[in-house]
C-alpha cells in the first residue's frame, strides 16, 4: 500500500475509534472524556481529508492543463496512484497533440505549395466555417481570408452560389467569373463531401482552366519538339558524318575502285537518308496542315463495309475473324477521311493480333451505334493490348512502338476526329485494344 494511502487508512481508522470512545462516554456521560476524543476523531478526519484533496488536487492540476492544451508544466510520477495514473495520462496526451501538431503543420505545408486553389468548410450548428484556406485560392480570387464562409458571400457572389447549389455535396462544375471587374475567366470547381459522426467537411479545390489548357499545351510542345529532335539527330548526323568523307575523297589526285564504290555507298546512303527525312516532314505536313473536312450526307455502315472489304485479304493473311454489329446511321461528314480514321484504327488492331500466335482466336469487333444523340463507331480486338506505361503518349505525334511505323496514325486520326467537332478515345480494357470514335454534331 502507497504511503498517502496508508496515512488516510490510519487516519480514518482512528477516527472510527475515537467515534466508537465518543459513544461509550456518551453513554457514561463522561462529557469531558467525550469532548477530548470527539475532537481527536475530528483531527483525524481532517487529516485524512486534507491528504486525500491534496492528491485530487494534483490531479485536477494536471487534468485541467490537458483541457486547456498546457503542455509546459513537467510533472513528476507520485506514489499515489491517481496522481500517477494522471502524470502519465498528461504526458501521453502531451506527445499526442505534439504529434499531431506536427501533422497539421506538415499538411498545411503541402497544401499551401499545391499549385491548385483549396477550401475546406466544416459545418457546426447548421453553419458552414471556413477551416482552411490556401493562399493559391486567395489569389485566384483576389479575396482576403474570412474564417465565416458568410463573409464571402458579397466578395464572391457567383462562387458562392455555385457552393449553395451544390449543397456541399460531391460535384464537378465549369463557371465563369470576373474578378476586379477584368475579362471572365473560365474555372474549373470540384468539391468533395467527407463526413464522419461527429463531424462534416466540404473540400472545395478551384483550377484555372487556362492554366490547364497551357500545362498541357507546353507538355504536348515539349513532347513534340523531343521527337523532332531525335528524329533530324539521328537521319543528319550520319548524313553529316559521310559528305566528310566525301569532301575528303573529293581532294583526293586519284580515287581506287575502293574509294569509288565507298563514294557510291555513302551517296545511296545520304539518298535513303534524305527520303527518309522528306517523309517524315511530309507526315508532320499532314497533321499540321490537315484540310477542311468537305462534309456530305452518307451512310457509315456503308463506308465500314467498304474499309472492311478493302482489308479483307490482310485479315485473312493473318487468319483474323471479323465481327460486326453496325446500326444503319447516315452523318455529315467527310467520307474520305473518316475512312482514313477506321483503316488506322483496323490497322492498329491487325498489328496487335500479330504478336499472337496461330493457336489463339484472334478477334476484332466492330460496332455502330447511339447513345445520348451521339453517334459511335467503337473498333476493339484481343490482341495484346496497350502498355499503361504508354497509354499517356499513344496520341504523341511521331511516338511508336513499331520498327516500321510512323507514329502519327492515331495522332492524324484524333485530329481528323477533332475538325469534325468530334473526339477519338482509347478505352480500358482487361484485355486487349479498344478505340472509340464519337461524333457529337451529325
Amino acid at each position: 500500500m502507497k504511503k498517502n494511502q496508508l496515512i488516510w487508512f490510519i487516519c480514518v481508522s482512528l477516527a472510527i475509534v475515537s467515534g466508537v470512545f465518543v459513544y461509550h462516554f456518551y453513554l457514561e456521560k463522561k462529557w469531558i472524556n467525550l469532548i477530548l476524543f470527539l475532537l481527536i476523531g475530528f483531527g483525524f478526519i481532517f487529516t485524512a481529508n486534507n491528504t486525500l484533496l491534496s492528491q485530487i488536487s494534483k490531479a485536477e492540476k494536471i487534468i485541467l492543463s490537458i483541457r486547456q492544451k498546457d503542455f509546459s508544466l513537467f510533472p513528476k510520477n507520485d506514489k499515489n496512484s491517481l496522481v500517477n495514473n494522471t502524470v502519465k495520462l498528461y504526458y501521453q496526451r502531451k506527445e499526442e497533440y505534439f504529434s499531431q501538431s506536427s501533422f497539421k503543420l506538415l499538411y498545411e505545408e503541402i497544401l499551401n505549395h499545391l499549385e491548385i486553389g483549396m477550401m475546406i468548410l466544416s459545418e457546426k450548428n447548421k453553419a458552414w466555417k471556413v477551416f482552411y484556406v490556401n493562399p493559391v485560392f486567395l489569389e485566384i480570387l483576389q479575396v482576403p481570408k474570412y474564417n465565416s464562409w458568410n463573409l464571402y458571400k458579397n466578395k464572391m457572389p457567383d462562387f458562392y452560389q455555385i457552393i449553395e447549389e451544390t449543397r456541399y455535396e460531391n460535384s464537378q462544375e465549369f463557371f465563369d467569373v470576373s474578378i476586379n471587374e477584368n475579362a471572365k475567366q473560365s474555372f474549373s470547381l470540384r468539391t468533395e463531401k467527407v463526413q464522419n459522426t461527429k463531424n462534416r467537411f466540404c473540400i472545395i479545390s478551384l483550377e484555372s482552366v487556362q492554366k490547364i489548357i497551357e500545362q498541357k499545351e507546353k507538355l504536348a510542345w515539349n513532347n513534340l519538339m523531343k521527337v523532332i529532335s531525335h528524329e533530324l539527330l539521328n537521319t543528319l548526323t550520319p548524313i553529316n558524318s559521310l559528305i566528310q568523307n566525301l569532301e575528303y575523297l573529293a581532294n583526293e589526285d586519284e580515287l581506287s575502285k575502293d574509294d569509288q564504290k565507298d563514294m557510291k555507298d555513302s551517296l545511296k546512303i545520304i539518298n535513303s537518308k534524305s527520303a527518309q527525312l522528306l517523309h517524315f516532314i511530309d507526315s508532320y505536313r499532314q497533321v499540321a496542315e490537315l484540310p477542311k473536312p468537305k462534309k456530305h450526307l452518307f451512310n457509315l455502315a456503308n463506308c465500314v463495309e467498304n474499309v472492311l472489304l478493302v482489308m479483307e485479304p490482310e485479315f485473312a493473311e493473318n487468319t483474323i475473324e471479323v465481327q460486326k454489329n453496325l446500326k444503319n446511321i447516315s452523318i455529315n461528314a467527310d467520307e474520305k477521311m473518316i475512312e482514313r480514321v477506321i483503316i488506322n484504327l483496323l490497322t492498329n488492331s491487325v498489328q496487335s493480333l500479330k504478336s499472337l500466335s496461330e493457336e489463339n482466336n484472334k478477334l476484332i469487333l466492330v460496332e455502330i451505334f447511339e447513345k445520348n444523340n451521339r453517334v459511335f463507331i467503337r473498333i476493339s480486338d484481343n490482341g495484346e493490348g496497350i502498355n499503361p506505361l504508354i497509354a499517356d503518349k499513344i496520341f504523341l505525334p511521331f511516338f511508336t512502338t513499331k520498327s516500321s511505323g510512323s507514329g502519327i496514325g492515331l495522332t492524324l486520326s484524333k485530329s481528323i476526329m477533332e475538325a469534325h467537332k468530334g473526339y477519338l478515345t482509347n478505352l480500358k480494357t482487361h484485355t486487349g485494344t479498344s478505340f472509340e470514335i464519337c461524333f457529337l454534331d451529325v
